[in-house]
């Protein structure tokens, strides 16, 4: 059985290299699974490995995007717990209001 979870990312520069690696950091502390696939079709592959960063970046998630986090095994909920709020804060890369 697994558990998911959707996601948006709200951070303006999307999902590059600092927000894969917060994900997978995170992902790699639980021993469940975790795939993450896009919720639109897109030119990249729509389902990737969640512990793996070159697997992440080729989602090209741009703000707005929606994904769809799939863990399975111990620890799930709490997983998607921790992810969810690393996408809610926008993985720390808001622009302050001017």
């Amino acid at each position: 059985m697994s558990l998911s979870r959707t996601v948006r990312v709200v951070n303006s520069a999307g999902l590059h290299a600092r927000p894969c690696h917060a994900i997978v950091s995170t992902a790699l502390g639980y021993e469940c699974s975790l795939r993450i696939r896009r919720s639109a079709p897109s030119v990249s592959s729509n389902d990737v490995n969640g512990k793996s960063i070159l697997e992440l970046m080729t989602l090209e998630a741009r703000q707005g995007s929606e994904l769809e986090l799939c863990a399975a095994g111990t620890g799930e909920s709490e997983l998607l717990a921790d992810l969810a709020a690393l996408f809610e804060g926008g993985f720390g890369e808001f622009e302050p209001a001017g």
